[in-house]
């Protein structure tokens, strides 16, 4: 028994572990490892506490300060890792190795890892810590990935059509899917609340690790670099713009259709806050007339005006200067149909 520390070569094997994050709740909520646990070992008050005494007095000091907090957890914190562990096992069909890690693979983690092997635990602590961890995360943007990027106007049913390739078991990065958000004023209505940037990122750098992993290439929809809240890591958009954009054309008419349906079941309400968000691009007229057909309950005009909007940004952001722009193949579908247009990407 004892406790192995483990650093190099870890974050490429993370599924192997029951990861668990000592860090303050503040700490986990603001951005953790996907999938580990978090076991603070201080509150975000006892935290705040002890880094005042460690700087103000001394690195004992803060320790003398820390040892009755965390004796009083202890029990709670094996009953934790039990159940943790309990269900990991039956999933799984073995004993889970539990990789436990802090902010700087410091003193948090290793009284937590030492409190684990002591009671029986096979226990690694991650050297580095999360620290280690959001460098390893970083560098996965820096990759060249081979992509094929699914673009076309708004309303094309592009994420739709990723799902069904996905479901033919073609590869699929769904950004939108990641980022809870489908990307435009309207694109939180019906969405999970989104993360902060730091966890889209630790998000989407295990997708890409994963994906990049078993693949020799991935499909990723067309976006702007801002997804809601959200950004795209620059390296990671040049790397999408210098990819084949293969452009699903679809005519207005159907897309509007497929928009209406899509939106028309949210509250009025917050039909016309999203397009009160937009008003100074899409002008005061125009807006005017938008709300005004919501007011009366006409959705299809109010987004006819709308996806007009839409379709004229696209068409800039394709055009702008300061990034890569795209090598375009143009795909012409008769109507959104997601399975049927689907196909039309199978074998490209």
């Amino acid at each position: 028994m004892g406790v192995q520390k483990t650093g190099e070569g870890i974050f490429e094997n993370l599924s192997n572990y029951l990861i668990i994050d000592v860090r303050s709740p503040d700490e986990y909520a603001h951005a953790h490892i996907p999938n580990a646990f978090s076991l603070p070992l201080f509150t975000n008050e006892e935290r705040a506490e002890i880094g005042t005494t460690y700087k103000q007095q001394s690195r004992e000091a803060a320790i003398k300060l820390g040892l009755p907090f965390f004796g009083n957890k202890m029990q709670n914190m094996i009953e934790q890792v039990e159940g943790w562990a309990a269900s990991y096992e039956k999933t799984n069909g073995n004993k889970p190795t539990i990789l436990v890690h802090c902010w700087r693979g410091g003193m948090r983690s290793a009284a937590v890892s030492w409190l684990l092997d002591l009671y029986g635990f096979k226990t690694e602590q991650l050297s580095g810590g999360y620290k280690a961890y959001r460098n390893w995360v970083l560098a996965q943007f820096e990759k060249n990935y081979s992509m094929k990027v699914l673009g076309g106007y708004t309303g094309s049913g592009k994420t739709e059509i990723l799902l069904q390739l996905q479901k033919s078991k073609i590869p699929v990065i769904d950004l939108e899917g990641l980022a809870h958000h489908k990307g435009s004023a309207f694109g939180a209505l019906g969405q999970h609340e989104q993360t902060s940037q730091e966890q889209f990122e630790n998000n989407l750098a295990g997708a890409l690790f994963h994906i990049s992993a078993t693949h020799p290439y991935f499909w990723i929809e067309d976006e702007s670099q801002r997804i809601g809240t959200n950004m795209l890591p620059i390296t990671f958009f040049k790397n999408i713009r210098n990819s084949i954009c293969y452009f699903i054309d679809i005519p207005f008419e159907s897309r509007l259709q497929f928009i209406v349906e899509a939106y028309g079941k949210f509250a009025v309400a917050d039909l016309i806050a999203a397009t009160l968000r937009i008003q100074k691009r899409l002008g005061g007229l125009e807006t005017k007339t938008a709300v005004n057909y919501l007011v009366e309950n006409n959705v299809e005009a109010a987004f006819s005006i709308l996806l007009k909007y839409y379709d004229k940004v696209y068409l800039k952001n394709l055009e702008t200067a300061a990034i890569p722009k795209f090598k375009t193949e143009k795909i012409e579908a008769p109507e959104v149909n997601p399975i049927q247009n689907a196909g039309l990407f199978m074998h490209l």
